[in-house]
Order: C-alpha cells, then sequence, then structure tokens
C-alpha cells in the first residue's frame, strides 16, 4: 500500500496573502491538515489561512505547550503517531508553521520524527524575521554585514556577547524576557537604534517606541530588530 506524501507547510508571518502560491496549493488539496493547538485552545497556524480550509479536509491539531517550564517532547511525540496513522492509511498531511519551517518553526520537530519513514516536502515560507524588517521600513544589511538572529531566552551573559558583536540582528521570542534585553540594549549603546515590532502582518499588529513599552505588555510575538549602521550610497 502506498503512504501518503508529509508536507510542512510554511504560511507565512500572518498576513494570508503572504501565503506562497505552492503552500496554497497544497493546502486546498491535501486530505489532512495538522497544525500546533496552545494549551489555551488557541490555533494560530490555523487562523491564517482559516479561509482556505474545506469543510471535508481531516483538521488534526496538536497540543503544545508554549511554556519552558514543560516538555514538549511528548507532545511532539503523540502529534507525529496521529499524523503517522494517516499517512500510513494512503493520506496527504499537509503540516502548517507559521513563518518559515526550518527557522525555529514548529514543524521541525515533526520533521525529525517523520521525514525518515515518509516521503516528505518542506514549503519555504516568509519568516517574521524578515517580514519585520518590511513593515518597520528598515533595511537589515549592506554587502558584508552579517546578521544574527538570537531568542530572547539566552541568557544574560550570552545575549550581551552575541549583540556586542553583530552588525545587525533580530532578537526574536521577547515576552517575559523582553526587561533583560532593554537593558542590555541600553548598556552596549544599542537603544537608539532598536525597533520594537510585535505581531507584524496581522490585524493587530503594533510598532512602538521600545522606552515606552511596559514589559508586562509584551507578547511572545514581538520582536527587537537592530539593523545595520552601514549606510552605502
Amino acid at each position: 500500500m502506498t503512504t501518503g506524501k508529509l508536507y510542512g507547510l510554511g504560511i507565512g508571518p500572518g498576513d494570508p496573502e503572504l501565503l506562497t502560491l505552492k503552500a496554497h496549493r497544497i493546502l486546498t488539496s491535501v486530505p489532512v491538515v495538522a497544525y500546533p493547538m496552545m494549551e489555551s485552545g488557541k490555533v494560530l497556524a490555523r487562523a491564517i489561512v482559516a479561509d482556505f480550509i474545506r469543510p471535508e479536509q481531516i483538521e488534526v491539531p496538536m497540543p503544545l505547550p508554549f511554556s519552558v517550564e514543560r516538555s514538549s517532547q511528548p507532545y511532539y511525540d503523540l502529534g507525529a503517531e496521529t499524523i503517522a496513522q494517516h499517512l500510513t492509511a494512503g493520506r496527504d498531511v499537509a503540516v502548517l508553521c507559521e513563518g518559515d519551517p526550518m527557522l525555529y518553526g514548529s514543524f521541525m520537530y515533526i520533521f525529525n520524527r517523520l521525514s525518515g519513514r515518509f516521503d516528505t516536502e518542506v514549503v519555504p515560507g516568509i519568516s517574521s524575521t524578515f517580514a519585520s524588517a518590511a513593515m518597520l521600513g528598515a533595511p537589515l544589511t549592506y554587502r558584508n554585514d552579517v546578521l544574527s538572529i538570537m531568542p530572547a531566552t539566552l541568557d544574560e551573559a550570552t545575549l550581551r556577547d552575541r549583540l556586542a558583536v553583530a552588525d545587525a540582528a533580530i532578537i526574536i521570542k521577547l515576552g517575559r524576557h523582553f526587561a533583560k534585553v532593554r537593558t542590555i540594549l541600553d548598556e552596549l549603546g544599542l537603544l537608539s537604534r532598536a525597533l520594537y515590532i510585535e505581531r507584524a502582518t496581522m490585524p493587530n499588529q503594533q510598532i512602538r517606541p521600545i522606552a515606552a513599552m511596559n514589559p508586562a505588555d509584551v507578547p511572545y510575538w514581538a520582536l527587537i530588530l537592530i539593523p545595520s549602521q552601514t549606510r552605502p550610497q
């Protein structure tokens, strides 16, 4: 019996119009659509492409803990096994992944568990990191600049060391780590260059001055962008 094909679909940062033609074609043609679901029941990935999902498609929500205190391994194991059952039965499965599947994407964990067992194709998506540069109107890099992307969850010393030598940087997963990041940027003299954006390209996108932000109000889906100082003519 022929098994189904596994697709990792990058669906972009939030604006449905940023979905690629290829991702749209696969999404609207596969019999099974899987996506991560927060413990609160929110399904952001599905919400982005909700208008493209057909009633006859089988949906597979994958509950995942979005906290460092709880291990996600058993949840990915369970999600992968449910997907494997559909693939074994001959049904193609598209797993939705916000941004790009291979850049801090949740699909990577499904890929690691199933790509060795089933035919797999990854469809790139627009990452929120690069969409944010467009929304902020901030060119990231010029010529030989090196861009560093780092999670705010890094310990303070590591984050400081990496930011100190970065030509340009993007700090993701801000949330409760915002105050720590802002202090480091101030110490390094980077605060004046730093730009803040949350929920880039979504209807509730916000661009605000970093100095005006209350750390308690900063969501996980926020980032700080530090563009290059290079200004070629």
